[in-house]
């Protein structure tokens, strides 16, 4: 039998959750389909101890309802993976939205009928939905990528994968463990199993820019001026390139003399969260001269930090400058080398050879361990549409359509693929931005086309070919002058763990989240020109 709803959204994590409300408040009937066995999307799955917000917490919940914010205390100015799933958990109490999620269930993919204008949704074991309208919900960080490397499933010891972390309790205590990866996953893990493994041997493939996150617990006297302080702290994000709580400097650092620079480089680098990414110097990302100055700050940071000089010089990039890949942040990460029982291992000088029943195997040495922890990323954007099946129009698929790179009208249509909306979708503002505020601008516009379509009787809407053409380009245009699209990461599709993906196609909008809004607001003003109606 297959159930009939007005909407199929693939997805419980923050953007599904608040576009079924959203979808709701209109009166449709929609169903929810989620992987996992509860609601949290990334803060379900990624469990691994270490997991918290970069952003402030505050700036990270939902605005939308008044009284979700006055009901809900953060413990932390960056809360950790747990308390964040109390959080998303507590919203779908309050709004009751558990009701209309199939927990446990995988989609397999969907196809469009042009004759009844419908979707067809099946799952991948063998059932069927149809909907008028169908939204991925499926996040840009949600498919884990492992390794290429030989005898992965030899291992008889515990292994896992940081996005895949078991629910149960993981003991470090007295174990040898093994941490691949050091992107912002690795960082966070490898500073918390550092704390009580009997040894840790981090496995570094490139070394990535970090920043101290300086997080601080939120007393009973904060609190209250937390509260009170919600308008400006959206309306800051909502005016923040990035849509976080950092403005960039509009000064250019190359106009100031060192003396000048450093000392804006000593403050931010001195205070919580992404400042020093995000509320620095506006020339840093555009002028590789600009750029350099401050990496070498940050090197000089981390040779101050670590007391072996040759691990520290192991733990500055050469191959990027800060800020142009995603940097993480940390707390006393570059500490952990100072460790008797840590042990970094650079895969450029010593790659691994194999994974067997006991250990790794290097080109040097054969070393035993108990666990192996794979920090090894995502198919970042892309990722969680390629494990799909979407048809759309004269049976094209979405694979097929996106294979030299993801074309699409602001980020949230497909041409040829009728009712079809990708929340945080590639080309979208919101997969590189502080993500809840970014899900809210794409929901809400969502929400108000499903309306003007449903006031006005309209079956089908589609991005015209031109559109998308013109986003597309808009969105390589934009990105074109900055430097990050000029590195190897997976803001530019490019993963080694995944054979052939090494062709660079830009997949974020780097325009800022105050200029993508402006877009989105215009095409909908104008009566939704770029789009055909049916």
């Amino acid at each position: 039998m297959t159930e009939k709803f007005d909407v199929v959204i693939i997805g419980a994590g923050i953007s599904g959750l608040y576009q079924l409300h959203k979808l709701r408040k209109l009166g449709l009937s929609v169903r929810v389909y989620e992987a996992g066995d509860g609601v949290g999307g990334t803060w379900y799955w990624n469990r691994y101890p270490g997991a918290r917000f970069d952003s402030e917490s505050y700036s990270y919940q939902y605005a939308f309802s008044q009284e979700l914010l006055d009901e809900w205390n953060w413990s932390e100015h960056f809360a950790a993976q747990p308390e964040t799933l109390r959080y998303v958990n507590f919203v779908a109490d309050k709004l009751d939205l558990r009701r209309d999620v199939r927990f446990s269930t995988y989609i397999a993919g969907a196809s469009f009928d042009e004759k009844t204008k419908r979707w067809t949704v099946r799952t991948e074991t063998g059932e069927l939905a149809e909907s008028k309208f169908l939204i991925t919900a499926i996040g840009p960080l949600s498919v884990p990528t492992m390794p290429n490397i030989e005898g992965v499933d030899d291992f008889n010891g515990d292994a896992f994968h940081t996005g895949y972390w078991p629910q149960h309790d993981v003991k470090f205590e007295g174990r040898r463990v093994a941490v691949i990866g050091t992107g912002a996953t690795g960082v966070q893990l490898i500073q918390e199993v550092a704390k009580t493994a009997g040894t840790l041997t981090v496995f570094q493939r490139n070394p990535n820019w970090c920043a101290p996150l300086h997080n601080s617990p939120i007393d009973d006297v904060e609190q209250p001026a937390i509260h009170a302080r919600y308008a400006e702290v959206f309306e800051l994000c909502r005016n923040s390139h990035g849509a976080f709580m950092h403005t960039s400097d509009t000064r250019n650092a190359l106009d100031l003399s060192k003396d000048e620079r450093d000392a804006v480089y000593e403050k931010l680098y001195g205070e919580p969260g992404f400042g020093i990414w995000m509320g620095n110097f506006r020339d840093l990302f555009v002028d590789e001269q600009a750029n350099a100055t401050l990496s070498e700050f940050v090197a000089n940071k981390i040779r101050e930090r670590v007391d072996n000089p040759a691990v520290a010089e192991k733990l500055i990039p050469t191959n990027h400058g800060f800020g142009l890949r995603r940097v993480p942040m940390e707390t006393n990460y570059y500490e952990v080398y100072n460790q008797d029982n840590v042990r970094l291992i650079d895969l450029g000088e010593t790659p691994i050879e194999r994974i067997n029943a006991t250990g790794i195997q290097t080109s040097e040495e054969n070393l035993p361990f108990d666990m192996i922890i794979y920090a090894t990323g995502f198919d970042a954007v892309v990722g969680g549409f390629n494990r799909l099946d979407i048809r759309g129009v004269n049976g094209q698929t979405l694979n097929d359509k996106w294979a030299r790179g993801p074309r699409t009208h602001l980020g949230m249509q497909v041409s040829g693929f009728p009712n079809l909306f990708t929340l945080v979708g590639p080309h979208n503002a919101a997969s590189f931005c502080n993500i809840p505020r970014c899900i809210e601008q794409n929901v809400e516009w969502v929400s108000d086309l499903v309306a003007y379509m449903t006031s006005r009787g309209l079956e089908t809407v589609d991005a015209t070919v031109e559109a998308e053409d013109e986003w597309t380009e808009h969105v390589y245009q934009s990105a074109d002058r900055m430097l990050l699209t000029k590195v190897d990461s997976w803001f530019n599709g490019i993963n080694s763990n995944i054979p052939g993906r090494q062709e660079r196609n830009f997949l974020l909008y780097a325009g800022g989240a105050p200029a993508y809004r402006e877009r989105c607001d215009a095409v909908a003003t104008s009566g939704y020109s770029g789009m055909t109606f049916e």
